[in-house]
């Protein structure tokens, strides 16, 4: 059976079969908690109880995440119980115990035969790319990891967590958009699409300042139905307001002729707000973290402060191979702005990005975690790089400790 790859985010978690030309297949990590006995309790008092089991780079709920592993191998690949297959699973960089501990609910959770091993996603990522000393940041949908890799192996003592992550740029991008269009009433998962499709970076501080004081705006029209604003004119009395008249364009026509029937005059109907500098603030925010009034260095301050933590003698190599990956990295402008002020804070070495190879997907970015476990999985599985279930059984839990990343 071909090797599965497993990488847990704080939202999203990617798996398939390594050798899977279709890239990862791809399901929310949130999870509602459901009766055991549904005879016996009310299940529509638990639509809303929720479960993440990761939450900012930390896998909080072990027994969630052990269930939705048992759902991806033997539900989502087709894993049957006392046939188990090889598996490699990315663990958050930053959980307390370890990427050990992961293997160890792997290899219990297996009744029989069971491969696994289990890496750091930064690891991982390094085998999507074309060189293995390198800088790297890598944004998560709740957290930021930044790390330094020599050789291929993570450097633990200069890792380190940026507290920003996909969702802290959305609520701010939500409560930027509230201030400029007090009528809207959207969704995070409104405010998400926004987001990619206009959020971007200034070129410099001074570039922003000046946004800042004068900004073109662009309109967007919302979908039908969403949001409504409307003027109306009743006995030379102009009253504004904003109101929600269900799904269908028919809904508001009906209004419409109520309205008129009772003398009342529609000026005009609109679906549309206006995003201006907003979309600047959101990129902002990754180099100044005050603007969410967190008392952090920005993002390539960080970077630098974690390349000067290894030996000076891989200082210019990391530095000349940084790799910004995750959704936040493709954000207009992101990356040019990064370099720009990569090169002032460090003036004798000039930071240069590295680009994924031509053969790799367009939107490596979004899942290279994944992507680089599935190389690594062809890798360390024929090498006997591995724990095996008989390898656990007759050795303990040590035996995970010795073996895995």
């Amino acid at each position: 059976m071909d090797a599965a790859v497993v990488d847990a985010g704080s939202k999203l978690l990617k798996f398939n079969h390594a050798s899977s030309e279709i890239g990862p297949e791809i399901i929310p990590t949130q999870m509602k908690r459901v009766p055991e006995d549904e005879s016996l309790t009310d299940a529509s008092l638990l639509e809303n109880v929720t479960v993440d089991p990761v939450v900012r780079g930390f896998i909080r709920d072990w027994d969630a995440m052990e269930d939705l592993l048992r759902h991806v191998l033997y539900t989502g690949l087709g894993w049957e119980i006392g046939n188990e297959g090889h598996i490699l699973f990315t663990d958050p960089l930053s959980t307390p115990k370890g990427a050990s501990q992961a293997a160890l609910l792997i290899l219990a959770m297996a009744r029989w035969v069971c491969v696994a091993e289990a890496v750091f996603p930064v690891t991982s990522i390094v085998y999507s790319l074309p060189v293995l000393t390198l800088a790297m940041a890598s944004f998560d949908y709740l957290i930021t990891y930044i790390a330094s890799v020599i050789e291929g192996a993570v450097q633990h003592i200069s890792s380190r967590r940026f507290e920003i992550g996909g969702l802290d740029l959305t609520n701010l991008f939500a409560q930027e958009l509230r201030k400029s269009n007090p009528h809207v009433n959207l969704t995070i998962s409104d405010v998400e699409k926004l987001k990619e499709r206009y959020a971007c970076c200034a070129e410099d501080d001074a570039a922003y300042e000046k946004i800042q004081q004068a900004c073109s705006e662009e309109q967007h029209i919302l979908p039908d139905g969403q949001v409504w604003l409307y003027s109306i004119a009743l006995e030379e009395n102009i009253v504004s307001g904003c109101a929600c008249f269900g799904t269908r364009l028919c809904a508001s026509m009906h209004l419409f002729l109520e309205l008129k029937f009772l003398g009342i005059v529609i000026l005009d109907v609109l679906r549309v707000i206006k995003i201006g500098r907003e979309r600047y603030t959101v990129g902002e925010a990754l180099f100044k973290p005050s603007i969410l009034r967190l008392e952090a260095h920005g993002i390539v301050e960080q970077l630098v402060r974690c390349i000067s933590t290894v030996s000076s003698e891989n200082h210019r190599q990391l530095l000349e191979n940084t790799v910004l990956c995750g959704g936040t990295a493709s954000m207009t402008g992101f990356e040019d702005r990064f370099q720009k002020e990569a090169t002032l804070s460090s003036s004798a070495i000039r930071p240069c990005l590295v680009k994924p190879p031509e053969y790799m997907p367009d939107n490596l970015a979004n899942y290279s975690a994944w992507v680089g476990g599935a190389i690594l999985a062809k890798v360390v599985f024929p090498q006997n790089q591995h724990v095996t279930k008989a390898d656990y059984d007759e050795t303990g839990p040590s035996i995970v400790h010795k073996k895995c990343f």
